[in-house]
């Protein structure tokens, strides 16, 4: 028997065991957290459930009374694809992406001096 259980997996253990057959009605789920409306939501961690509606209670009750919630998402871990570490190349297409980063662009100086010139006048007017 095959399983895509990453409790199984991640141990390289035999299926067919009986780690799988007392764990086999529960399903693992990871858990997004969103702090506010219009805020990002970002991962916090895994539960263990029969179904969503009862992973989305024990997400409610490990993640959503540490702080401040708006939403909760379950997803089943094995519903999650993503690129291996081997892969990590094909992101580096264009290393050079320093016109994405707000630093790139030297306004900074021009914003001071205007501050300081508003400054300036303000104390002249008192």
């Amino acid at each position: 028997m095959n399983t895509l259980d990453p409790r199984i997996k991640r141990l390289s253990l035999d299926p067919s065991t009986e780690v799988e057959k007392t764990n086999s009605h529960l399903i693992t789920y990871e858990v997004f957290h969103q702090e506010k409306r219009g805020k990002h939501v970002t991962h916090v961690g895994i539960v263990h459930a029969s179904n969503p509606e009862m992973a989305l209670v024990m997400a409610k009750e490990v993640f959503g009374r540490r702080g401040k919630t708006t939403n909760l998402w379950v997803v089943k871990t094995s519903d999650v694809y993503t690129f291996g570490s081997d892969d990590e190349d094909m992101f580096e297409t264009t290393p050079e992406k320093t016109f994405r980063d707000p630093a790139y662009y030297k306004v900074r100086d021009r914003i001071e001096k205007f501050q300081n010139k508003q400054k300036f006048e303000h104390e002249q007017r008192t």
